[in-house]
């Protein structure tokens, strides 16, 4: 029998596979003029806690018809080493992006790799250089899941301008690229932070309420107003009485979703949509790529270019 689904939940698993499509069905047609390279993961270190996001990747790219490569460099490796190897996948025409994970060892600078990573192949939107363009309305790159939670809004069908949005978190990563990508489309933002007065006095006049702080159940139903959508970004590992772990969101889920007119579950919610939103960066770096005359056109592409021979006897 099929599983039968809260109207109010907001499907991001759904979502997911309709933006993999789309996104496959686009490399296809680019693939046929020019070449599409592969994604490289570095992982510094082994990390069970990475190769679950690894493996969410990879299971994302082969939905999309992307090679994937995924690399673990030693957790002693050098801050100059690693930054040289990410220069030399900058140089390889075969690496259509680069995906940095995290956590790195504590001797890494996390930042100054990711400035390493060159704009056209920064998949993830977290170079400061493609963060720093949100600010101008180039959204195009912007960080995976700041992206998906704008793309979950938009699957409400509610209209971008004028809405109002209480964005409760700011780090830069998330809350702050939010922010500027629905002012970008229009919307009217507050952002909420740890030093904020009264949060609920703010959400609960919000259209939509995004919450990305990363503590368990922070939001309730006196949070929100009723037919509100709540997108859940939070992700938290809690362990019960009996030691069994839960994964719980930012969000009192099940409380809220009887206010709430759309609601985001976790997990199945902003998470795989994060991943398609990778892949549609992907596709937007190799446009890039080829707009910039990175790439060569495939053998057929220039056949195709080729002038029609002249019949012979004229």
């Amino acid at each position: 029998m099929a599983e039968r689904r809260d109207h109010r939940q907001i499907d991001g698993k759904a979502l997911r596979r309709r933006i993999l499509t789309e996104v496959q069905h686009d490399l296809d047609l680019a693939a046929a003029s020019h070449p599409v390279g592969r994604l490289v993961s570095i992982s510094i270190g082994p990390s069970p806690e990475v190769d679950v996001y690894v493996r969410n990747q990879a299971r994302g790219a082969a939905e999309a018809g992307l090679p994937f490569d995924q690399q673990v460099w030693p957790a002693a490796l050098g801050q100059e080493e690693c930054k040289r190897r990410i220069v030399a996948l900058n140089d390889d025409p075969g690496v259509l992006g680069i995906i940095l994970q995290r956590p790195v060892p504590p001797h890494i600078h996390v930042r100054s790799l990711q400035s390493a990573i060159h704009p056209l192949k920064d998949v993830e939107g977290m170079n400061p250089a493609s963060i720093g363009n949100i600010v101008y309305n180039d959204v195009a790159l912007a960080p995976c899941t700041a992206a998906a939670a704008v793309e979950l809004i938009r699957e409400t069908g509610l209209p971008m301008k004028g809405l109002e949005v209480v964005m409760i978190g700011h780090s830069e990563i998330v809350g702050k690229p939010v922010a500027f990508m629905l002012m970008a489309e229009g919307a009217t933002v507050t952002v909420c932070h740890h030093m904020t007065r009264s949060v609920a006095m703010h959400s609960r006049r919000a259209d939509v309420v995004v919450v990305a702080v990363g503590r368990p159940h922070l939001v309730g139903p006196d949070m929100v107003r009723p037919g509100a959508a709540v997108i859940d970004i939070g992700i938290n590992q809690v362990s019960d009485a009996e030691g069994r772990v839960r994964i719980l969101g930012d969000v009192d889920t099940e409380a809220v979703a009887e206010v709430a007119g759309w609601i985001t579950p976790v997990p199945g919610g902003v998470g795989p949509v994060t991943v398609a939103m990778l892949m549609r960066n992907a596709l937007v770096a190799h446009r890039r790529q080829v707009a910039a005359g990175w790439l060569d056109r495939t053998p057929a592409a220039v056949a195709a270019a080729r002038p029609a021979a002249a019949p012979s006897g004229c």
